[in-house]
């Protein structure tokens, strides 16, 4: 049990603590630096959320489209570079 709960933490319970508990005074101070709050933060959230909404679904296949555009230069160099990487 004690390894499958190291595994899933990626370390010991005790040092996985530690990391959040210093990782998380760092990000308040930085929050706090900038003046967001967390409720302020979900509500940007919210504001983003609605605010995509409200642009409609255009947007959201403007978006998906520069996927597609990318992926069909990348996912070819990808490939090629693998299989030249694979033949030596």
């Amino acid at each position: 049990m004690s390894e499958r709960l190291n595994k899933f933490l990626g370390d010991t319970p005790g040092r996985t603590l530690v990391r959040l508990l210093i990782i998380s005074f760092v990000v308040g101070i930085i929050m706090s630096t900038i003046g967001l709050s967390p409720i302020e933060l979900w509500y940007k959230l919210q504001d983003f959320v609605s605010h995509l909404y409200y642009l409609g679904f255009d947007a959201i296949w403007r978006i998906a489209k520069y996927f597609v555009w990318g992926a069909v230069v990348v996912v070819p160099l990808f490939l090629l570079m693998r299989l030249l990487k694979y033949s030596r």
